[in-house]
């Protein structure tokens, strides 16, 4: 079933985040690839939609564009509680803290919350959700910013962590990286 983004985009629009410059592109275009994406991924639509949404508080790394967290129940009434809960932890977990959670690899998922200096705990489903948003996040991106070793052994550990879809995704996305590197060497 094809969802309509037409009011998620809509409100984009409205708090001015369409036109927002985001890695050789607008914030609103890479959101809606990650949306796609994560679609492509066969995830359910909270999680796509959380995808949408998956930076709208900013981030440690995105900060062009931060709704007010005081916005969090407007943000929560158009995509869902669950939505909102997962795009709100993606833009406000310390990268440190998630990836050490990921190298552990079992409970609990503690992660620094950067806004408010205290944790939050995800259980096991929430946080491979979490895990599959960030993935999808920084494999839509990383072919125009050509970071290719920003926490690549982080992204690295989330695909194997995932397998299927996720990790199909890491494969296709660094084997861009060889390509790149010989362009780049002219």
């Amino acid at each position: 079933m094809k969802h309509d983004l037409a009011p998620y985009l809509e409100f984009f629009r409205q708090i001015g985040a369409d036109e927002v410059e985001h890695t050789e592109k607008t914030y609103l275009a890479h959101a809606a690839s990650v949306y796609r994406d994560l679609k492509s991924w066969s995830c359910d639509e909270e999680v796509c939609l959380a995808g949408l949404f998956h930076s709208i508080y900013g981030t440690e790394v995105f900060k062009r564009f931060a709704l007010p967290v005081e916005r969090r129940e407007d943000v929560r009434a158009l995509i869902g509680a669950r939505a909102e809960q997962l795009a709100y932890w993606n833009s406000a977990m310390c990268r440190l803290s998630f990836d050490k959670a990921v190298e552990r690899g079992e409970e609990p998922y503690s992660i620094v919350d950067r806004m408010t200096g205290g944790e939050f705990t995800p259980t096991p489903a929430e946080f491979d959700d979490l895990c599959r948003i960030h993935l999808c996040d920084w494999l839509e991106q990383v072919p125009r910013s050509r970071e290719w070793n920003y926490r690549r052994e982080a992204y690295r550990l989330l695909s194997e962590r995932l397998g299927g879809a996720a990790r199909e995704a890491y494969e296709r996305v660094y084997s861009a990286e060889t390509d790149d590197l010989r362009a780049a060497a002219g």
